[in-house]
């Protein structure tokens, strides 16, 4: 695995960053989100008229003596979110070496963001009709480079149910975080049913796709055979045998145009961000252009 995605130079270039969450999830008390309801911080954000049964120790008594009338200072809330990291491990991830160091890289980046910022971190791994989760929750930033120098040892192989597998994860949260799904979406399983059921759970949510520069676009000629990396034998009709042509790779692009799109309008269906990365374009400028884009980091 490269060490560029993770060496103290590739995080050090993420210290000015931080993950921005919409304020109306709920969370855990001690972190750094604001959210719109009123808390104990020390930031004053508004007053109101006091009403029978508020605490009494929160009246501004210097209004009180200027106005006659009582009324409670009102200061803002932060929270702690919950960062669940989904990375897809199925084969057609690891054919490219270059693509699954991007999207181990991708997964490394916002996942120290998080720590950064106080937050609770998962990673859970994709695998068949699984989720593995190898780290458990992780606060802080010792727990976060022990958990990533595993991470980037991550073997990829066979297939993954997305709709399957993320349902089970036992403490998937309730409005209390953003999560994140890193795949190529290169699969027949329904994975927006996975997506249906964590909007339901009523978390924020980002969609990230890893393509290769030879899955985008395919410098392929001449008659091939080709075998689907998650096929379990040689005998399985996913695999062909094709004369691949000018006008067959017309074709492929216009197919990907059109499957990009229908991600598109289904993330957009679910108010889900979605970003589409190529691996051969610098990690720094997915995140700092495309995430940037997607107002969830600042």
């Amino acid at each position: 695995m490269t060490e560029t995605y993770f060496s103290d130079g590739f995080f050090s270039r993420l210290e000015a960053l931080s993950l921005h969450l919409q304020s109306s999830l709920s969370g855990y008390f001690g972190g750094r989100h604001l959210i719109k309801k009123y808390g104990q911080t020390v930031e004053f954000a508004d007053f109101r008229e006091y009403r029978l049964g508020d605490d009494i120790r929160r009246i501004d008594w210097n209004l009180y003596a200027r106005l006659g009338k009582y009324f409670l200072k009102l200061f803002t809330d932060e929270r702690q979110m919950h960062v669940q990291i989904f990375l897809d491990c199925s084969a057609s991830m690891g054919v490219y070496p270059k693509k699954a160091e991007y999207a181990l890289g991708l997964a490394a980046a916002l996942g120290f963001l998080a720590v950064r910022n106080t937050d609770k971190t998962s990673y859970y791994l994709l695998k068949e009709n699984t989720v593995i989760d190898p780290f458990g929750t992780i606060v802080g930033k010792n727990a976060f480079f022990a958990a990533v120098g595993a991470l980037r040892r991550t073997v990829f192989e066979g297939e993954a149910d997305f709709s399957a597998g993320i349902p089970r994860v036992p403490d998937t949260g309730t409005n209390d975080g953003l999560t994140v799904i890193i795949s190529d979406f290169l699969t027949e399983n329904n994975w927006k049913k996975a997506v249906d059921y964590l909007r339901y759970k009523k978390r924020q949510l980002l969609l990230i796709r890893v393509l290769d520069g030879e899955e985008i676009a395919p410098s392929y000629s001449g008659r091939f055979d080709l075998f689907d990396a998650e096929a379990s034998d040689a005998a399985d009709p996913r695999n062909l045998r094709v004369r691949i042509s000018r006008s067959m790779l017309d074709e492929y692009d216009e197919v990907l145009r059109g499957w990009t799109k229908e991600i598109e309008r289904f993330c957009r269906s679910r108010e889900a961000d979605f970003v589409s990365a190529d691996a051969r374009t610098p990690i720094e400028k997915t995140i700092f252009r495309d995430l940037l884009g997607c107002d969830l980091i600042r």
